[in-house]
């Protein structure tokens, strides 16, 4: 007989005689991995009998999933006993599989069937053990109509509903019947995912808050939360670790772990938004919503970058949650204190916590569904989920009487999880402390976690305003390279609520990052001091407006602007004052409340109650140990350090300050003047007079080096350099002439010395020549002679213990003369190239560094091509100087790639140098992993990094594409067998030698003698070249 989907329910029901205890003695624990191996015993079979038809029933059956996990296996199955105990192993790992199996199973009722087939004393044990192992498994809802529907198990007078292992006594004609609870759950759930679900950008970016795009979708943009130990933050804050020497753990993994979990962190890391998500994921999962549910819940953890394939990075697991979609309740602890604590003074305990729930629901109109959410609650348990103890005033003694509610509402609802937030500082105290929870610490977003969000983000902006997807993606890759490119920047999106704010000026308000940073720290300067200030309004029980706190410049009586002030002269004085320039500086509460009261015209605005008042406060100051308040971040101290510098003589006294201590001001200074400019644009060319009045000359201090240096970086960030006048753009030439001082500057850091390379990228690099290509503007266009003659190639073991093995032998090469670059090729002279020759490159990120850094993301076939365009502008052009005209018209010489013993008889000259600069390593005269820059820099920034013959950038920065071939020393000194190490046309199978080691290679790597090789169609971040002009063999 034919294989069917009759025949197959047919015999499923026949094998459910005596399943029970068949289960029982093959030692399978799980019902719905019984059921499931009942189910698919038959196909099994038919397979082993040859019948071939199952394929197409369970095929049919599965076509809406489109999976074929359970085709995979079947062939290998014998027994039911053996099914049942795969099955029971598997499932908690692999939800696909459970989707198949629901599948089956619905399609041959095998529930019903298997519950029908039971005695009646043993159905209440069947309805209590499945949908305890459906909850575990996260599939209830999907069976839960079956299980509690009309007609599943409560039938006919005096029978039992089952209701979540609640056993509910109902008559047929009772005012409630069982199956009425499923729809109020129902009801009470989806108030809760809906109200989950709403991302207000309110408390963010209130002036976009009413904009319909605005309203946002908290499962379209949520990005997993990490976590750390408290002990292990302390050991953070105090600077004993740092993030990278800590191991952090999801948050859900601990909600997962510890049944009572009190979750730690700053204001706007995320606690709220945790709390929201939970409830969302779990009311999400038992509607069986599309949008949210546990699969969401328990999504992987953003990976970092790594720089491998896509195809061999594997695959991130599911974060674990092992108790399916329990019952979310959601508490608002500001909210509870409102309406639901007893008076002052009395013990509060689990009755008025409970009392609070009920009279919630029946606000909603689902007082009806108190009765089922207890009896669920204290038998089977939930998630209570208790939000933001910190919110709750501690006048009064509030905290106190909610941690005894809470104390005692866990003893009596045993069987349920609990979530407890609270900011860090307002949970430190003992008193505070709830027994029998487990701490933890919300951890800063990684980058992992800051890409994610930008691109979670773009997705759901994109599809609100109906964007293509390669515009939303182009927007996310904008906001994600104006974060990186910034350390301050990617200091601030570390903290989520002020990610989303860049987020949103982002997308709203088209701000550009970081070039208007300063502008970005004032819009959230205004949203943390609205924070920080403003009134704490709840609900009473009667639904009313209730003033828990009033707004700080209210109960002052004071003008908020002055309240402002106060705060810009604490910043500062705080700033200049701070021992170490790391983290915040501490504001000392006296004088915080002794500038408040001063302000204050409210007579009844005593010390005690303003202290009381500031202690419950959390914006742009947070309490930070006994008398002692902070900022947020050092950027909102700087930047308010740096309005109070505005209005007090700008710009002498910032000049004067931060050239006497630039570390200290530098961002202040920068911060200062873009705040100035934006007031009036002319302010910017008064500060770089104050920071930087003469031309360099030899008398010029380090003072005078600081003032110049900040001076270009101003004028590099602030200034509109399009459109300068005759007056100042002397003054730019006078910035640029320092600039360049700094470059050879041997004393300058290094670090310091890129920023002030980057700065001349920004204002114009007068070293180059425009009208010559942006070649060099020397005599012989940046083209250094080498003289022929012998030198050294190698490594010799006994000198150079860091040598390769493919450095070996040291041997004697001879060279002809020759001319090399002085630098590598930058991107304004590659772009040239391209605009002229009309070039599609291979990767369009070559042109999207600075114009003076060196070209990257170029393969060895584009160096070839850039030199042959340049060998015929040089012999064409009638300024090209004479020794290059006689190489190039009369010798028929040309532009090429330096073999890499050219390159390395440039680098190390006749003596064998193991560095172009001697034998030791140094940070500070070349561009390497240890130097801290951490990306490719100016050319021509190393001055004491310089080789013998003059030649720049030899060690570090990028590694230089070279015309050999890859192969072993000793390199050939014949003709013959050099024009084969050197030959041009050979395969592309065959790797060409690069040199030089790049910026984030070890010391090991930048040595005069190190090689490397790669196919001539490969490219990277970190491959360039430079080039040579000789006479080929």
């Amino acid at each position: 007989m034919a294989f069917t989907l009759q025949t197959w329910q047919e015999k499923f029901k026949a094998s459910l005689a005596n399943w029970k205890q068949r289960m029982l003695a093959n030692g399978v624990d799980s019902i719905y991995a019984f059921l499931a191996s009942s189910a698919l015993l038959p196909v099994a079979q038919a397979i082993r009998d040859g019948d071939r038809a199952m394929l197409l029933a369970i095929g049919g059956v599965l076509a809406s999933v489109g999976a074929n996990l359970i085709a995979n296996r079947i062939e290998a199955w014998k027994s039911e006993a053996e099914i049942a105990r795969e099955l029971e192993a598997a499932l908690p790992e692999e939800p696909d599989l459970r989707v198949e199996l629901d599948t089956i199973l619905e399609k041959l009722d095998a529930l019903p069937l298997a519950r029908q087939a039971l005695a009646e004393k043993e159905r209440e044990w069947f309805a209590q053990t499945l949908h305890a192992e459906l909850q575990r498994l996260g599939n209830w809802p999907r069976f839960e109509a079956v299980l509690i529907g009309p007609g599943a198990i409560a039938q006919g007078p005096g029978a039992r509903a089952v209701y979540a292992q609640t056993y509910i006594e109902t008559q047929i004609n009772a005012d409630q019947p069982a199956f009425d609870l499923a729809h109020l759950r129902e009801s009470y759930l989806n108030r809760l995912f809906e109200s989950a679900r709403q991302l207000s950008l309110a408390g963010v970016d209130p002036k976009v808050a009413n904009d319909p795009e605005a309203h946002l979708h908290l499962d379209a943009v949520y990005t997993a939360l990490l976590t750390l130990t408290p002990e292990v933050h302390e050991r953070m804050l105090r600077g004993d670790l740092t993030e990278k020497e800590t191991r952090r753990q999801s948050a859900l993994e601990l909600l997962n772990r510890h049944p009572r979990l009190v979750l730690l962190g700053d204001p706007g890391s995320g606690k709220s938004t945790f709390v929201n998500f939970i409830a969302l994921c779990l009311a999400g999962e038992a509607l069986r919503r599309a949008e949210a549910g546990l699969t969401l819940l328990t999504a992987p953890l953003p990976d970092e970058e790594k720089d491998e394939p896509i195809e061999t990075k594997k695959k991130s697991k599911p974060q674990a949650w092992d108790h399916g979609a329990l019952l979310p309740v959601r508490v608002i602890l500001r909210d509870f204190a409102a309406r639901g604590l007893p008076s002052a003074g009395a013990k509060a305990n689990a009755s008025h916590l409970w009392q609070f729930l009920a009279a919630e629901l029946e606000t909603a109109c689902l007082a009806d569904y108190t009765a089922a959410l207890k009896n669920e609650l204290l038998q089977t348990g939930g998630l209570i989920l208790l939000d933001g103890l910190d919110e709750v005033p501690e006048a009064e003694q509030r905290r106190g009487q909610i941690k005894d509610a809470i104390s005692d509402f866990a003893a009596t609802f045993k069987n349920c999880r609990f979530l407890l937030t609270s900011r860090t500082y307002a949970y430190q105290k003992q008193e505070w402390r709830l027994p029998g929870f487990t701490e933890a610490v919300l951890a800063s977003f990684t980058p992992a976690q800051i890409r994610r969000f930008v691109e979670r983000w773009y997705d759901h902006i994109g599809a609100l305003r109906g964007w293509h997807a390669e515009k939303a993606q182009g927007n996310a890759e904008l906001l994600k390279r104006a974060i990186f490119k910034n350390d301050r920047l990617q200091a601030l999106a570390e903290r989520p609520l002020l990610l989303t704010l860049m987020a949103s000026l982002h997308a709203w308000r088209s701000g550009t990052l970081p070039e208007k940073r300063e502008e970005l720290y004032a819009d959230t300067v205004d949203l943390l001091l609205e924070k920080w200030e403003s009134p704490k309004i709840v609900r009473n029980e009667k639904g009313d407006p209730k003033i828990l706190q009033p707004s700080l410049a209210e109960w002052l009586r004071v003008d908020r602007q002055k309240m402002r002030d106060l705060l810009n002269e604490l910043a500062y004085q705080a700033h200049a004052a701070q021992p170490e320039l790391v983290g915040t500086a501490d504001v000392p509460e006296e004088k915080l409340v002794a500038g408040l009261l001063h302000l204050s015209n409210n007579p009844e605005v005593k010390q005690k109650l303003l202290m009381e008042y500031l202690r419950d406060r959390t914006g742009l100051l947070l309490p930070r140990g006994s008398g002692v308040h902070t900022f947020p971040h050092r950027t909102f101290q700087e930047y308010l350090a740096a309005c109070y510098l505005t209005d007090h003589d700008f710009p002498d006294l910032l000049a004067q300050l931060v050239k006497n201590d630039p570390n200290r001001w530098r961002e202040a200074t920068l911060l200062a003047g873009a705040k100035a400019s934006r007031g009036a644009a002319s302010t910017i060319w008064s500060l770089v007079d104050a920071l930087c009045y003469d031309l360099p000359n030899a008398a010029s201090t380090g003072k005078e080096f600081w003032g110049a240096h900040l001076a270009g970086q101003a004028l590099a960030e602030i200034a509109d350099l399009t459109r300068v006048s005759k007056r100042n753009q002397a003054k730019v030439q006078r910035v640029q002439q320092w600039l360049i001082s700094i470059l050879k500057h041997t004393d300058f850091p290094a670090v310091e010395r890129s920023h002030a390379g980057n700065s001349l990228a920004r204002l114009g690099d007068p070293r180059f020549r425009a009208d010559a290509w942006f070649l060099p503007d020397e005599p012989l266009l940046g083209f250094v002679e080498i003289s022929a003659g012998e030198f050294l190639m190698g490594s010799d073991k006994k000198k150079d213990k860091d040598a390769f093995d493919d450095e070996y032998p040291q041997h004697k090469v001879t060279l002809p003369a020759f001319y090399i670059a002085r630098y590598p090729v930058t991107v304004a002279q590659f772009q040239a190239f391209v605009e002229d020759n009309k070039h599609q490159p291979k990767d369009p990120r070559c042109l999207s560094g600075l114009p003076n850094h060196p070209v990257v993301y170029v393969t060895w076939h584009e160096a070839m091509a850039y030199c042959d365009w340049l060998t015929e502008k040089l012999r064409t052009w009638p300024e090209t100087p004479s020794p290059l005209t006689t190489l190039l018209q009369k010798q028929n010489g040309r532009i090429i790639l330096p073999s890499e013993a050219e390159w390395e008889k440039a680098a190390r000259g006749t003596k064998g140098l193991i560095y172009p600069w001697g034998d030791k390593p140094n940070p500070n005269v070349a561009n390497y992993n240890v130097t801290g820059i951490g990306a490719t820099s100016s050319v021509g920034c190393f001055p004491a990094g310089v080789s013998p013959s003059d030649c720049w950038d030899m060690s570090g920065n990028v590694w230089e594409w070279t015309r050999s071939l890859w192969e072993k020393y000793p390199y050939p000194n014949e003709k013959g067998g050099r024009q084969k190490r050197e030959r041009l046309n050979a395969p592309d199978d065959v790797a060409r030698v690069v040199r030089g080691g790049a910026f984030h290679y070890n010391r090991r790597s930048v040595r005069c003698a190190a090689r490397s090789g790669h196919y001539p169609y490969y490219w990277h971040f970190n491959f360039g070249f430079r080039v040579a002009a000789l006479l080929l063999l």
